[in-house]
């Protein structure tokens, strides 16, 4: 255990699939040191692609990279990858179902002080609407290494979104990683949370606050948003008096809504903390907006109090 940035791992990560594996390429949108895809340039310059801003023709590029059996990983900001993209890796990468790995980085309201233009908050509801896409949400360093091996591994496209800071390592290292299965991060009676990406922090945080007041609670993390088994999810919520689903990315499209879909009908209470359909802003950091948008541990814990039955 230990702190870890996911994007440093993703980098190192990289450079051990280039080693293994000849066909791994990379492209970038001129943010090699910020997605840390220029470790892999070090490594391996002749198959690294700086295709400068111009993120729709990285894309594309990428597909045809895919189409002559390389593995290519495209990089920049999350908001930039899922969005300004969006026809590129749905005309050509979606509907072709082409082996391209694109990574969003820092996702969220990770990239703190560059306000609602470079918040991604609607990349998971972009990005999982495309079928045939496995979007990845990793938690911590640990498990994004897991991820990004996985993404490799699996022929077809995928979306990893990765946190911009620092993060303390909660994924169980002794776990196998297995795309679309949920893993439990802490044993609860009262009130199963489901989380995925960096709220598995603020859940098990509330969730230890939580227990203080006698309420006993499960943390669920989910690693990838789509596929997802539905039946574990049903399994690990059922019996509960209620569940609580939080996210750090817009409630329209997100978690939130696949468990409310997933649970129709078992009459289980859901509460929700998400960014409620407005965009982000600038802060001095990533836990000031994550307390400004209700994202933090004091309110996943109202939202754990209010499933558990409980006068708030």
């Amino acid at each position: 255990m230990g702190v870890h940035n996911q994007r440093k791992v993703y980098g190192e990560t990289l450079v051990e699939l280039g080693k293994k594996n000849p066909d791994v390429v990379v492209l970038e949108a001129d943010l090699g040191k910020s997605t840390m895809s220029c470790m892999f340039e070090a490594e391996f310059p002749e198959r690294y692609f700086e295709m400068g801003i111009a993120e729709q023709n990285m894309t594309s590029f990428a597909g045809g990279l895919a189409l002559t059996g390389k593995i290519p990983f495209t990089n920049t900001f999350a908001v930039f990858a899922s969005g300004r993209a969006y026809d590129q890796i749905r005309q050509s990468i979606g509907t072709a179902q082409l082996n391209v790995k694109i990574v969003g980085s820092s996702s969220g309201m990770s990239d703190f002080g560059d306000g609602a233009t470079h918040q991604c908050i609607d990349d998971v509801a972009i990005m999982s609407v495309i079928p045939g896409m496995t979007v990845f949400t990793p938690c911590d360093g640990v498990e994004t290494r897991m991820a990004v091996e996985a993404a490799a591994a699996l022929d077809g496209p995928c979306y990893i979104r990765l946190c911009r800071n620092d993060l303390e390592d909660i994924f169980p290292e002794n776990v196998e990683y297995k795309i679309g299965e949920p893993v439990v991060l802490r044993e609860g009676s009262d009130v199963t949370v489901f989380t995925h990406g960096i709220m598995a922090h603020e859940a098990l945080k509330a969730a230890k606050m939580a227990e203080e007041e006698g309420i006993s609670v499960s943390v669920v993390h989910i690693p990838t948003i789509k596929p997802l088994n539905e039946d574990a999810v049903r399994r690990l919520a059922e019996g509960k008096k209620g569940i609580v689903v939080c996210e750090e990315d817009s409630i329209r499209g997100g978690l939130n809504m696949l468990i409310a879909y997933i649970l129709k009908g078992m009459g289980i209470p859901q509460e929700s903390v998400a960014v409620m359909d407005v965009y982000g802003q600038s802060g001095s950091s990533h836990a000031e907006l994550l307390s400004y948008y209700g994202l933090d541990a004091d309110h996943v814990l109202e939202k754990i109090r209010k499933a558990a039955g409980k006068n708030v």
